[in-house]
This record gives C-alpha cells, structure tokens and sequence, in this order.
C-alpha cells in the first residue's frame, strides 16, 4: 500500500488565529513583547500542513513533522488577525514537502519550508512503546 499516493503538488490548506495573551511571547516564554510569538507561528504553519494532507492518508496512517526552517520576519500585535498556509510542493517516498507563509492584515510576517513524514500508527506506537521501556 503506498499512504501517499493521493497527496500531490498543490494540496494546501490555511490556519489562522487573533492575537490573544495566550500567543503572545510574554506567554510562551519566547520574549518580552506583546506580540505573535514566533512558537506560536510554527504552530499555525504545522497545524495547515496537517490540514491539507491528514484527510487524503488511509485510515491507520498519519503524518509527523520532521523538519521545519522558517522566518518570522515581521511583527504581529495583540488582537490583530495572522492567516498561515502550507502548501505541498513535493512527495519523496513517504517524505511530504511544504511551502509556508504568513502574513497578519498589514503585511508578510513569515515564510519557510516544511516537512512532514507519513507512518503507520500501529508501527509507530509500538517504537515509542518500547522507547519509553528503556528509560533509566
């Protein structure tokens, strides 16, 4: 079976959120000004690549983000609306490979690449399973 054979180039989904206390950097311990923290960003950006691929991989398969580089170029303030989207530009194997950018109701705040990786996830909760047998 081969999880990712609907996904192709172009699939792409969008994520957004107004500023509250709870995204800014004071919150996330990230900085001192009010405004989008860049965590809170990266959130958004995964959070739209998850929507645009999760809903075409067949059921026992899901998608982990294993890469991400990307900035945050521009600041955001408290109450103001930021629009993400992830878009799909490549599939390498099981490797699924992203566009992002961001931008708030003034101007870009952010763009970069992304990559997520697709798992069966019977496989995948047995290693953790028995990752997590081996603590010391």
């Amino acid at each position: 079976m081969n999880p990712v054979k609907d996904i192709h180039s172009g699939l792409s989904a969008n994520q957004s959120l107004v500023v509250k206390d709870e995204h800014t950097a004071p919150h996330v311990g990230s900085g001192v000004a009010p405004v989008l923290a860049t965590p809170v960003l990266v959130n958004l950006f995964e959070a739209a690549a998850l929507a645009a691929i999760e809903h075409q991989l067949p059921r026992g398969y899901q998608s982990l983000g294993t890469r991400m580089d990307m900035e945050h170029f521009a600041a955001t303030p408290h109450g103001m609306r930021v629009e993400v989207v992830a878009k799909v530009t490549g599939v390498e194997g099981r490797t699924i490979h992203f566009e992002l950018s961001a931008r708030d109701a003034v101007e870009d705040i952010g763009r970069g690449t992304h990559e997520r990786v697709v798992v069966a996830v019977e496989r995948f909760d047995q290693r953790v399973k028995e990752k997590s047998g081996r603590e010391s």
